[in-house]
């Protein structure tokens, strides 16, 4: 339905431009003009506003569902997601998102004045776009569909010339407008590569200071150190390591609750995380745990579900005698091997802005306790 008419309205277009090159300026409603009756134009102009408006709404939904997801892949960092339904889980609102898309519109309205000049940006942008897909796609023939490479190399071959001609076509119009869509893509490419990168090293610097748990683990003694009742949930990125709060409490505190649970969330490169395969216990003796739990990027991890879960897998935990010990760390820019100390200082920016793991986890603000150390990148 939607492609005959696409091919109809742009082949017209076309043989419009060729007959008369001067309707070049707006081709649609000169074509609406020259070619139909006069009342036509005013219909065309309420379709196109409709139109408009119900593709103003897609970006903002793509936007946000994008955002999430790379959140979820530990692409950026973590923000505040508020979901607006009971019963769908696509359905969210993110307002750091919705402002910024409304600032970056008056942005583009005071800038560019006029739509005309916008189509060299728009054109960079859609035909870009048009490549970067049709390259993921050939990732996707070969990594999930499994394609032999002689079929997927000459599919995609056929379609990257087709989009290439039109990049090639577009991209000489940069200093025209072009430049914008290559400029949000490089800063929106450089933050998300930075926190991707500067998570990478923090959790080699944390895990050089850490030791395996097993063996913190045997070192255990029953009389040394002294176990408190209660339970103390430890948020832990690796989940074969002590983690630095469980250290930093024992050290400070000369306490061990009477159960220890580690806790990783782990977020899989797949939307949906069927609900049996969720959660993995490991018990690791004198009344430690090791805890995964494992979610898709389409869903949310929230720790009281997992608390649930827990309970249902035999693991019983009372939420009025358990407390949650988290890290917060204080990164130091250093001149040591990984990143440039202009992208290590944006990541630290990025840390110090991002929302904070009770919020984002959804954990008990009152059974929260937060134990700080420094960590030089």
């Amino acid at each position: 339905m939607v492609l005959p008419c696409l091919l109809l309205n742009y082949f017209g277009q076309g043989a419009l431009l060729l007959t008369h090159p001067d309707a070049a300026k707006n081709p649609f409603f000169e074509m609406l003009a020259r070619l139909g009756p006069s009342w036509l134009l005013y219909p065309m102009i309420v379709l196109a506003t409709v139109a408009t408006i119900i593709a103003s709404q897609a970006v903002i939904s793509g936007a946000f569902s994008l955002t999430r997801q790379a959140v979820q892949l530990g692409y950026i960092p973590r923000i505040a997601i508020v979901h607006t339904s009971k019963k769908e889980i696509g359905q969210i609102y993110i307002p750091s998102v919705n402002w910024l898309l409304m600032l970056a519109t008056f942005a583009l309205v005071f800038g560019f004045q006029k739509s005309t000049n916008l189509a060299a940006a728009y054109g960079v942008a859609v035909t870009a776009t048009m490549v970067i897909t049709t390259i993921l796609a050939y990732v996707v023939e070969r990594q999930v569909w499994g394609w032999p490479r002689w079929l997927a190399v000459p599919l995609t071959a056929f379609f990257l010339l087709i989009d290439s001609s039109f990049f090639g076509a577009n991209i000489i119009k940069v200093e025209e407008g072009g430049w914008f869509p290559l400029l949000v893509g490089i800063a929106v490419y450089t933050l998300m590569a930075t926190w991707k990168k500067g998570r990478q090293i923090l959790s080699e610097r944390l895990r050089e200071e850490s030791l395996p748990i097993e063996s913190f683990v045997a070192q255990v003694k029953p009389d040394s150190p002294h176990r408190v009742p209660g339970t103390a949930v430890f948020l832990a990125r690796d989940p074969n390591g002590t983690p630095s709060s469980l250290l930093h409490n024992l050290k400070h505190n000369k306490v061990l609750h009477s159960k220890v649970v580690i806790l990783t969330l782990v977020t899989e490169e797949v939307p949906m995380v069927e609900h049996e395969e969720q959660l993995e216990i490991q018990p690791l003796g004198k009344e430690f745990y090791r805890v995964l739990a494992h979610h898709g990027f389409m869903q949310t991890p929230e720790v009281p579900d997992v608390l649930a879960l827990m309970r249902e897998k035999g693991l019983d935990l009372n939420l009025m005698s358990t407390t949650f010990f988290l890290s917060r760390e204080t990164l130091i820019p250093s001149k040591a091997p990984g990143m440039a100390i202009w992208r290590e200082k944006l990541f630290t920016v990025m840390v110090r802005n991002a929302q904070r793991p009770t919020d984002f986890f959804r954990i008990p603000a009152n059974r929260v306790v937060e134990l700080g150390l420094q960590v030089r990148l």
